[in-house]
């Protein structure tokens, strides 16, 4: 059961998320775009060496995540712990600037990736105790990340043109360190939920059309996230400069959050999974395009296409596979979905994606996330026509 809070309380709480939510995704959307570029242009370090760097975050994420989980249930103090995990990440991130060898650069990036993997787990852990206890809207928090998102890879963008690209490295960290005052007042009270892995997976081995749909995300989730990596590196290719870089992210992430809105809607109208199908189909398109490497402005009007996969699968795909799984290990088979899709197959399309670069060109990455997403195809059509589907 839901309950109200008082007008100017309930205000003052969403603010707070608002705001923490702007200044966390500002600080990724100041890093993370540009950190390839800044790699393979000031560090120059090869394809392969920036793929395994890249993929770091990915793996450390599957493998760091659940301690965080773990570790905010025995001490049911999610918010101290994501303010000090906003700390250390600051922190991690303004020492990788000053750091000028490969191996150190591995270890910082391991270090930068332990704290930053708990960021987002815990601050959704409490949004969504919160939106569950108030019947608030989740969507309409977790959109300020959005913006942040979009607003920042212009304004770093920009600003790396006039000056250099470390300063990539100190908009991450100030804006990270802004979050954390508001992060100390996001509310307190968190909810431990107990479940068991191993009950959840026997589960869920009664549904192995959810197993499969594992795999989907996997090909289709994967392309999508490593794309922050080489995107940029892209726009460079065809002349962007940093400017251009901050441009196209601004209208990618922008575009999504009108598509999420919609998501529901869409949904209810046309089906669950011929949306994803949609998604996917447009996503696929998207990397073949950019592996004909098209002009600057056609790449800046294809970035709708990011609204379109992200905006409607990332919904979608959630959406089915609650469905589709036994109610009571909901919350493994969602873990287990965002483990395989947003940590192994980032890490996969990340790494693999580096080794191919090292040997063709970043179009040919582009080629093989249009492939992976491709054979995701007729596995969802599949789905669409079985009877359960």
């Amino acid at each position: 059961m839901g309950y109200s809070l008082p007008q100017r309380e309930a205000r003052a709480i969403h603010t707070n998320f608002y705001l923490y939510y702007f200044f966390v995704f500002f600080g990724f959307g100041s890093l993370f775009p540009l950190l390839s570029v800044y790699l393979n242009d000031v560090m120059g370090l090869s394809g392969s060496q920036i793929g395994t760097i890249m993929s770091i975050s990915p793996v450390i994420m599957i493998l760091v995540q659940p301690l965080w989980g773990v570790l905010s249930d025995l001490t049911q103090k999610p918010t101290y712990l994501l303010t000090i995990a906003l700390i250390f990440t600051a922190f991690f991130g303004l020492i990788f600037s000053y750091v000028n060898s490969y191996s150190w650069i591995i270890v910082i990036a391991i270090l930068l990736a332990i704290t930053q993997s708990a960021l987002i787990p815990l601050s959704d852990s409490i949004a969504m105790n919160y939106v569950q206890k108030t019947k608030a809207q989740y969507g309409s928090i977790r959109l300020w990340g959005a913006v942040g998102f979009a607003v920042s890879v212009l304004i770093v963008g920009w600003l790396s043109d006039l000056t250099n690209l470390s300063i990539i490295f100190y908009g991450f960290s100030i804006t990270l360190l802004i979050a954390c005052l508001f992060a100390w007042k996001l509310p307190k009270e968190n909810q431990s939920l107990k479940v068991s892995l191993k009950d959840g997976l026997r589960e869920l081995s009664n549904v192995p059309r959810y197993f499969i749909f594992l795999f989907v995300a996997f090909l289709v989730l994967g392309p999508i996230l490593a794309n922050n990596i080489y995107f940029g590196i892209l726009i460079t290719e065809v002349g962007g400069g940093l400017t251009g870089i901050g441009i196209a992210f601004l209208l990618a992430a922008g575009s999504e959050a009108p598509f999420m809105k919609l998501a529901s809607q869409m949904i209810s109208k046309m089906g669950i999974m011929k949306i994803i199908i949609f998604a996917t189909i447009v996503s696929a398109l998207r990397w073949f395009l950019y592996f004909i490497e098209p002009p600057l402005s056609v790449i800046y009007i294809s970035t709708i296409a990011q609204g379109i996969s992200v905006g409607l699968f990332i919904p979608g795909a959630i959406q089915y596979v609650r469905d589709i799984a036994p109610k009571k290990v909901g919350a493994t088979a969602i873990s287990l979905y965002s483990a395989i899709g947003n940590g192994l197959g980032n890490w996969f399309c990340t790494f693999v994606g580096g080794l191919i670069m090292e040997e063709y060109t970043v179009m040919h990455v582009y080629l093989f996330f249009g492939c992976l997403s491709t054979i995701a195809i007729p596995v969802l059509i599949w789905f669409h026509f079985s009877k359960n589907g």
